[in-house]
């Protein structure tokens, strides 16, 4: 019955996430106190669309607030060095990773001792030990209780503004108009869409047919859809892929900037852009899949043997090679790793098949 009429009235107390209060209360404390906030997120959709959540709850409430996504060619994933300066340089006192950080250690005590503090919200699996940060909310650590551990990283930037909102006698409602942004998030980022995840899907699907924000009408507009019409499917294989090249192809930040806008125009304009970045993977896509399945057709004997596909060619674009790795784990049913050359070092994807992990294999 749940599934079928989810309710937004079943949605969990945020609360109940280890270190929500000591989130919560760091929040406030600088929002109070004027204090300069960084919304710090990753550069693909879970991670753009969570920035963009946070930040938009909390530029109502005080003026002193900032995104930041950092280049995935010059820093690479999740917390950097370069990202932690730019905040330190410019001032802020407060940075809320999302859908990034739980394995930060050593950019959080970098942070720390620039006198920034540091909460972190994610969804990835932590290692032994947790960043010493202000609070870590993450509901796959392993002393948190929380009843479901499957959200997005998107999600758990929600829980932080619900608590926030539950805590200082904000109105929900005022909440609805940001589940459009996690609805997208859970499509795109495919986790499970089962008990908190369904109703937010559920509520965020209704919000993005009824009322979009301008940023996510213009790439319906931009994408052919219907407005009114959408479902996940269009999401998962229309939306989400548009906003996802603009961290592949050029820079998270300008996805965060045209889900962000208020500006029809100026989201369409942005919106024309990434579309563009879209189109231009598609064919890199294309054209490097290719290339690697010649290489591999001249090796007939790598295809036949048990062992992992690895290949490496210095020219191929850092931000395609994941996707060309999947597409290889597919068409040859076995594990992959594509690598290429990037800052003088080899970086790559690897894509795995069921039964076989390839990091404990590492």
């Amino acid at each position: 019955r749940s599934f079928f009429r989810p309710s937004l009235e079943n949605l969990y107390d945020p609360f109940l996430m280890t270190d929500m209060d000591k989130a919560v209360e760091r929040v406030h404390n600088a929002v109070v106190s004027g204090e300069k906030i960084l919304v710090y997120g990753d550069y693909d959709v879970d991670g753009t669309t969570a920035v963009s959540l946070v930040y938009s709850f909390l530029r109502r409430l005080t003026r002193q607030v900032d995104f930041y996504i950092p280049e995935r060619y010059d820093e690479g994933y999740g917390v950097s060095y370069k990202g932690i300066d730019w905040a330190s340089e410019n001032g802020f006192g407060l940075i809320i990773t999302l859908d990034c950080g739980i394995k930060a250690n050593e950019k959080v005590e970098y942070a720390r001792e620039r006198g920034i503090d540091v909460i972190i919200c994610d969804h990835h699996l932590p290692e032994n030990e947790l960043p010493k940060a202000v609070a870590v909310l993450d509901p796959k650590r392993e002393d948190c209780f929380y009843p479901f551990d499957d959200l997005s990283g998107c999600g758990v930037g929600f829980k932080l503004v619900q608590g926030y909102a539950q805590r200082y006698d904000i109105p929900f409602e005022t909440l609805i108009p940001l589940l459009d942004l996690i609805v997208v998030s859970i499509a795109s980022d495919l986790v499970s869409v089962v008990d908190e995840n369904r109703i937010l899907a559920h509520y965020g699907l209704k919000q993005l047919n009824s009322s979009p924000r301008e940023g996510l009408l213009a790439m319906i507009q931009l994408s052919g859809l219907e407005p009114g019409h959408l479902t996940i499917d269009d999401i998962v294989f229309k939306i989400g892929p548009r906003i996802n090249a603009s961290g592949r192809m050029q820079s998270g930040m300008e996805a965060v900037e045209l889900l962000v806008t208020k500006s029809f125009q100026e989201a369409y304009e942005k919106g024309k852009n990434i579309d563009q970045y879209n189109r231009d993977r598609k064919e890199l896509d294309k054209r490097i899949t290719e290339e690697a399945s010649n290489i591999l057709a001249d090796r007939g004997e790598i295809v036949s043997s048990k062992k992992p596909i690895v290949i490496y060619n210095k020219d191929w674009h850092k931000g395609i090679i994941g996707i060309v790795a999947s597409r290889l784990t597919e068409l040859y049913c076995k594990p992959c790793v594509v690598l290429t050359l990037a800052n003088g070092l080899a970086t790559g994807s690897s894509r795995s098949v069921q039964g076989f992990d390839i990091y404990k294999a590492i």
